[in-house]
């Protein structure tokens, strides 16, 4: 047993270092974005699942981001990219004068993911409630072309599963059965305009996506180890159904005067926040 624990310790091991370090390069982003400031509470809340699917779920070739036998992302909550690029980094995708560029002028790193397949982002996102249905469509082409391996993540916030549309399109992937489709909702029970439950109350959103055919599981979306154990097998827990996985977390997550903060939905960072926040991962401002 001790030595089990000391092995999965070890495994995740590097997953965590990265989490540590995208965390400051996304704290890094939204300073040099100046005063437009950048979505930063989101883009926090994601790094856990942005760092296991990159360093230990998906299926991709870094260094051919067109390989025809990857696993595909849709980030639907387009806004929490800065995770996403700091995850690139992380496997060498992006380099970090690259990663400095974020909403620059002439970058490719914009402010929501910008469709570019070389570079590794084949979808674009941020416009909440489309990210599904394209999910949708994309596992139905590959199992048209018969590629039966490949498997398609969609990143859903929790104030995203307001729209409409993700539940048209979750009542269709369950139709069709597409066992290689995986949601995962980042349930930081905040939005734009505050708490989720104020805002459209969802009750009990796991047992929607159940009600809706997925196969649903709930996870601490900071945990390493847990978001590992859901995330990292092959087709769907249950038969040729979905899945969806809830991964709770804290928006803002890892800065103390951002967590659970609403303001910090979107926000620039002052020389003094960002010392205090460069602090708090213990790295130098």
């Amino acid at each position: 047993m001790t030595q089990n624990l000391a092995n999965e310790s070890e495994a995740v091991q590097p997953c965590l270092n990265a989490v540590r370090q995208m965390r400051i390069d996304v704290i890094r982003m939204t300073k040099a974005a100046g005063r437009i400031g950048a979505h930063i509470g989101g883009s926090l809340s994601l790094v856990e699942i942005m760092a296991v699917l990159y360093l230990e779920a998906m299926r991709y070739d870094p260094h051919k981001a067109t390989w025809e036998g990857r696993d595909r992302l849709i980030l639907s909550k387009g806004h929490g990219v800065m995770a996403q690029y700091a995850a690139m980094k992380q496997v060498g995708m992006l380099t970090d004068e690259e990663l400095m560029t974020f909403k620059q002028h002439n970058t490719h790193l914009c402010a929501h993911p910008s469709m570019c397949p070389e570079m590794g982002i084949e979808f674009s996102g941020g416009s909440l409630g489309q990210g599904l249905s394209l999910g949708v469509g994309t596992a139905l082409a590959l199992r048209r072309k018969g590629n039966t391996d490949s498997r398609v993540f969609v990143v859903l916030g929790d104030g995203e599963c307001n729209e409409g549309s993700v539940w048209e399109a979750a009542a269709s992937a369950s139709h069709f059965g597409l066992d290689r489709l995986t949601v995962v909702v980042d349930r930081n029970h905040l939005q734009y305009d505050g708490p989720t439950r104020d805002v459209l109350r969802m009750d009990d959103l796991a047992q929607k996506w159940v009600a809706f055919g997925f196969d649903t599981r709930t996870v601490d979306g900071h945990s390493v180890p847990a978001l590992r154990e859901v995330l990292r097998g092959g087709a769907a827990m249950v038969g040729s159904a979905p899945t969806a996985i809830l991964a709770d977390t804290v928006k803002g997550k890892g800065v103390s005067y951002m967590e659970n903060n609403p303001v910090w939905h979107n926000g620039a960072l002052s020389d003094e926040q960002y010392a205090q926040a460069m602090r708090e991962q213990g790295a130098t401002p």
